[in-house]
């Protein structure tokens, strides 16, 4: 094919306002001091390696701190644990998404209202412990498999990890409903904006393109769901940390290449794996020009 490679941006890709929020409040107070994160700020490596530059230290247990400062991450944390943190008499910030303290607030209303609480979500992951660790009895669902296990209660209050994919939430949402039809069922749509955003752009995106380019780190959730929703549409999905990670391959002329990132993807990323696929792209036409003569 003699026509060049395309390479199109996602609408809406790469950081969302609550993990810039968090970088800034952590790169601040370190200029001032030296500070531990508990746990992981973020789930990119470049950020944290960013981070680990600055000064700034990681640890989860709050006892083992030496810093007088300790930061709580943007996926937020269980009161139980910021008590935890308070009580070893260190300065405790939070660099929680405003749109997590949603989510937790929604919950503890759902509870205060007599529900049983249905977290849908990764029942390990850091947000979702935040969200759980407070409760007493509890459900956390992530496949219809989970929802056909849940016992039937009077009540039933459901909200989801911010970074859920919509389509998913309200389908078990609609299957928990289903399950137990003489149940009152409370749904708190807590997927976040930027979340919502970034899956429909990447779906609008994987069906105009024959290959897509997901970056995000290893352990995103929400990069991982990014991977999910582009692969129902598109036939060749590649999920990169870096530039690097790209391989000539995966490529032919006359593709669309489709580029979107997870919402703790740093712009610095995106833009080195957009250069990166041009230089791909000049490559390729380059060697499919015809001989001299």
């Amino acid at each position: 094919m003699n026509e060049n490679m395309k390479i199109l941006r996602a609408e809406h890709l790469g950081m969302c306002f609550g993990v810039r929020d968090a970088i800034t409040l952590a790169t601040r107070h370190a200029k001032a001091g030296p500070v531990t994160i508990l746990g992981e700020l973020v789930h990119n490596e470049r950020v944290l390696a960013q981070l680990r530059g600055s000064g700034i230290q990681f640890a989860t247990d709050p006892g083992k701190v030496a810093t007088p400062t300790m930061l709580i991450t943007a996926h937020g944390a269980s009161e139980q644990r910021i008590n935890a943190a308070r009580a070893t008499g260190r300065q405790v910030l939070e660099a929680t998404c405003p749109l997590v303290h949603v989510a937790h607030a929604a919950l503890k209303k759902l509870v205060s209202d007599g529900f049983h609480p249905v977290i849908i979500g990764q029942r390990n992951h850091t947000e979702v412990r935040g969200m759980t660790e407070d409760l007493g009895a509890h459900d956390v669902v992530l496949t219809e498999a989970d929802v056909d296990q849940l016992a039937e209660r009077p009540r039933l209050g459901i909200v989801s990890q911010t970074t859920q994919p919509i389509e998913r939430v309200r389908h078990l949402v609609a299957r928990i409903r289903s399950r137990f039809p003489k149940s009152e069922v409370r749904f708190r749509d807590t997927v976040c904006q930027p979340t919502k955003l970034r899956q429909h752009a990447a779906e609008a995106l994987a069906k105009a393109c024959n290959v897509v380019i997901v970056i995000g780190g290893e352990h995103s959730n929400n990069t991982r769901e990014l991977v999910v929703t582009s692969r129902l549409h598109c036939p060749r999905v590649h999920h990169v940390q870096e530039a690097g990670d790209l391989q000539s391959g995966w490529f032919e002329l006359g593709d669309i290449v489709g580029l979107t990132a997870g919402t703790s993807t740093p712009d610095a990323a995106i833009n080195e794996v957009d250069q990166a696929l041009r230089g791909i792209a000049a490559q390729k036409t380059v060697a499919a020009q015809p001989a001299c003569r």
